[in-house]
């Protein structure tokens, strides 16, 4: 099988000799090139033709994410975007890039090996497979046309990994303040929850924030499980729904776990949910996915030709969890339509 051809695009001399180091330990990996600036790496694109490329958010002479904005319409590749704790990382992905990673602030040399295996390589993998045609795909949806009123206790539940920052975007500014309470798991690392939440906060029509044990599930609210250490699972106090965050093992290799939040769904909401798997690698969220149907709920499965990597909406779709396959463009105005049904 042959190797993945990667670049490294890095100011730090340090940084990048040591990710060459630990990457070059994988048979499956091949470093072709190293560059510490855009104009580096657009000249080694065009030399090595790299499958995948890392790329620093902070940059000299051009940002990383001017650097996408302008490589991607000339030379599209999958690019995992390595970065310090800020939003900045949220317009990277909005300019192309498959996924990221949180730039480590620790200098121990062993903790950084172990970043870089037990991450950015899974990263760097993961982005190979990625179909790149889909990532910056104009999307052109149904619009909504509310408000509407629903019964009581419906919601929705939603799960996505890679390339599921601009997909659960799109499929949330599809909704409008009369949708039901919705629940989120996006793998993300963590402290970037926060962030990604205030940004679709500030640009959807609905309320958005990173969700806390106790936080009531309300219409016209979503909450975005926090990255981390937390598993989050929906559970009915007095009646109400209301969400749990909790310290647990990974469960399918995540924490928090699309298979945990989903789970809690099928066994406290039973049919009054509507269930949405979205892009993603692995199988998280499948098994709990089909959990909820066979509860009665409502299954949605981003179809293959709309996502960026086609591996939990699959897993999901194999096993009988989705319903219904819809491309990311549509799945808001399917959400409703399954919502007026119940």
């Amino acid at each position: 099988m042959r190797s993945i051809k990667v670049l490294i695009v890095d100011d730090s001399l340090v940084f990048r000799e040591l990710l060459v180091q630990n990457l070059s330990r994988d048979p499956a990996i091949t470093v072709v090139a190293t560059a510490k600036d855009p104009y580096e790496a657009r000249d080694a694109i065009i030399r090595h033709k790299p499958d995948v490329m890392t790329l620093d958010v902070e940059l000299p002479r051009m940002s990383g994410i001017e650097f996408l904005r302008k490589l991607m319409p000339q030379y599209p590749l999958p690019v995992v975007v390595i970065s310090a704790l800020s939003d900045r990382v949220f317009d990277a992905m909005n300019a192309g890039a498959v996924d990221f990673v949180g730039k480590p602030t620790v200098t121990n040399r062993t903790q950084l090996e172990e970043f870089i295996r037990n991450e950015l390589l899974v990263k760097i993998k993961i982005a190979s497979t990625a179909k790149i045609g889909n990532i910056k795909k104009k999307i052109q949806g149904q619009n909504y046309n509310g408000p509407q009123v629903f019964k009581n206790n419906l919601l929705v539940a939603i799960g996505a990994s890679t390339g599921g920052t601009e997909a659960i975007f799109e499929v949330v500014k599809g909704f409008g303040p009369d949708i039901p309470g919705v629940v989120i798991v996006q793998h993300m690392p963590p402290g970037f929850t926060g962030m990604y939440a205030k940004r679709l906060n500030d640009q959807c029509r609905v309320r958005v924030k990173e969700a806390q044990t106790g936080d009531r599930v309300l219409p016209g609210h979503v909450l975005i499980a926090p990255g981390g250490d937390q598993h989050m699972r929906l559970v009915k106090v007095n009646g109400a729904y209301q969400v749990e965050c909790r310290s647990g093992p990974r469960v399918n290799g995540h924490c928090p776990s699309v298979d945990v939040l989903f789970e809690s769904v099928a066994k406290t909401a039973k049919k009054d949910a509507v269930g949405i798997i979205l892009t993603g690698m692995g199988g998280d969220g499948a098994k709990g996915l089909l959990a909820m149907r066979s509860a009665g709920a409502k299954t949605i499965g981003q179809d293959e030709s709309s996502c960026v990597v086609y591996g939990m909406p699959k897993v999901a779709y194999d096993i009988g969890a989705v319903e219904q396959q819809v491309k990311l463009a549509d799945i808001a105005a399917r959400t409703y339509m399954l919502l007026n049904k119940m």
